[in-house]
């Protein structure tokens, strides 16, 4: 009985001290001398063919265990928050993450719908977050009221922003300056709704003479087929689908998109926070290198990617959610601007008209340099932002 003893103690013993060769870096070694510990013990002892059994199984547990807590170590974990609803224009997000390009990369990512660009931005400045999709316009209005807090884009993602006012043909308005005297419908924190100033002004419209009427997201564009209102603010490919969707016929809605008249803004991109971006370059690299090989997938498989977004949501219409994918694609993310320079990429010329342009409209304290708003140096080299 004491010799039994004895030889678990010891058994025991380099079993541990083993474990501790692998959290050390030694797991090869741990491995390549296991068969040597199995063979340690004289024969003699009668314990000796169960011992070495169990001891080999605890040595093996001990060595997976290990294993896969220093990968499960070495993983980044990354909260990521998408701008509004899961739909088809966010499917490369989820592309990546059900194909497992994030943990290729070291990635623990975790992706969340969001509650409109502002919230998105403010979330990430805010560390509830670590990284977000925003449009880069609330950020440029979020860092200039918040000096010492901002965010700050690193893949520009809608090369041309969505915006857009929607209405019916039978409203009778035809121009945007028949927008005067009307009403428009949105939420509060609508991207489209914060930018109409400077679409108004593009466009010679007196923005005081336009009400908005506040109303949540789902009910946008009921307000307007029910008549609450003479039109809505939104992102072109949400809201005409939405509209289709309702029962509208896509040829009876008048559209003006911003891109039409304002030559210099952007869009929707990849934020984060300078601090968090510091700290974490590899994370940041990762994660974009991970999200551009989402952006290759959903381009060669639409019905792949949509599948993807019927496992997070089991009610979505999928061959709407694939036509509103492939509508953001062709006029908001695959622009000549993204074939030449690569998705992602930002001209800093063009930026800096934008903040001039943004500053001037809302009045904003101050005029940010680009790098307070841009960053280039976390894309992925340009050969792997080129798609077909």
């Amino acid at each position: 009985q004491l010799s039994t003893q004895t030889e678990l103690a010891r058994a025991t013993s380099f079993a541990v001290l083993y474990l501790l060769c692998c959290f050390v870096g030694q797991a090869e070694r741990f491995v390549n001398h296991l068969g040597t510990l199995l063979h340690f013990y004289p024969t003699k002892c009668k314990i000796y063919p169960s011992m070495k059994k169990t001891f080999a199984l605890f040595s093996l547990g001990l060595v997976s265990s290990a294993l896969l807590s220093s990968a499960n170590a070495a993983e980044t974990n990354l909260k990521f928050t998408l701008d509004f609803l899961i739909q088809g224009p966010q499917a490369p997000f989820i592309v990546a993450l059900e194909k497992g390009y994030y943990k290729a990369q070291g990635l623990n990512v975790t992706i969340d719908r969001g509650f409109g660009s502002s919230d998105a931005a403010g979330k990430v400045a805010t560390g509830a977050y670590d990284m977000g999709f925003a449009d880069i316009n609330a950020v440029i209005e979020f860092n200039a009221k918040n000096p010492g807090r901002e965010v700050i884009a690193v893949a520009m993602i809608y090369d041309i922003p969505p915006f857009s006012v929607l209405t019916l043909k039978k409203s009778g308005i035809k121009t945007p300056k028949d927008l005067e005297g009307k009403s428009l419908a949105a939420p509060a924190g609508d991207a489209a709704r914060r930018a109409f100033p400077i679409f108004a002004e593009a466009n010679g419209v007196d923005a005081s003479k336009v009400k908005f009427v506040t109303v949540d997201a789902p009910l946008r564009e009921p307000t307007l087929v029910r008549g609450q209102a003479d039109g809505i603010t939104g992102f072109y490919f949400t809201s005409l689908l939405s509209l289709k969707n309702a029962g509208v016929n896509p040829e009876d809605v008048v559209a003006f998109q911003y891109g039409s008249s304002v030559k210099d803004l952007y869009g929707n991109a990849v934020v984060v926070t300078p601090a968090f971006a510091k700290k974490n370059p590899a994370a940041v690299r990762g994660f974009l290198k991970a999200l551009m090989l989402g952006f290759s997938d959903t381009l060669k498989n639409p019905d792949e990617a949509i599948s993807f977004l019927k496992k997070r949501d089991a009610l979505i219409n999928e061959s709407l959610e694939k036509e509103r994918l492939m509508l953001a694609f062709k006029n908001n993310v695959f622009t000549p601007d993204a074939k030449r320079f690569g998705l992602g990429y930002v001209q800093s010329a063009r930026l800096e008209r934008s903040i001039k342009l943004l500053t001037k409209t809302f009045d904003l304290p101050r005029v940010l340099p680009v790098n307070l708003v841009y960053s280039n140096v976390y894309l992925p080299p340009l050969s792997q932002r080129l798609f077909k």
